[in-house]
């Protein structure tokens, strides 16, 4: 995994802003053992570090902390951006429909034919304008 791409640079942005709102949901947090929550926080924060190391094996574990956090907190299922759904794959696409799998793979699609053309590609900026064009 390159941790230099922007690809990946933009999706450890959105891990750690998730990370940061569960930290801060303190009243969320009480109705989980605190014992059991200062673990859970414990590993997604190493989620992060191995995330920005590179470690190959911390796409396995974002897809086990993110079905957690979804299962753990369902109030706060919403804010997981849809984006790290799809960026860890495996059982976090079951909370995904298929015509946003579809929309996705397009993106990936995308992104590997500007690869192979050498180019740069802004997965945010053609995922916003990808999205934008369907929904209308």
């Amino acid at each position: 995994m390159n941790t230099k791409l922007p690809y990946h640079r933009y999706h450890l942005a959105l891990l750690t802003s998730l990370f940061d709102t569960l930290r801060a949901q303190t009243v969320l947090m009480a109705q989980v053992p605190e014992e059991s929550n200062e673990l859970f926080l414990e590993r997604f924060e190493e989620l992060i570090t191995q995330l920005e190391a590179g470690d190959q094996d911390a796409l396995y574990n974002g897809q086990e902390i993110i079905c957690q956090v979804i299962s753990r907190y369902p109030q706060v299922a919403h804010l997981i951006p849809r984006d790290l759904l799809w960026y860890f794959g495996g059982d976090c696409l079951h909370f995904m429909p298929d015509e946003e799998i579809a929309q996705y793979q397009l993106l990936d699609e995308h992104m590997a034919e500007a690869t192979a053309r050498g180019e740069e590609f802004n997965w945010e900026q053609a995922r916003q304008l990808l999205m934008s064009q369907a929904r209308s």
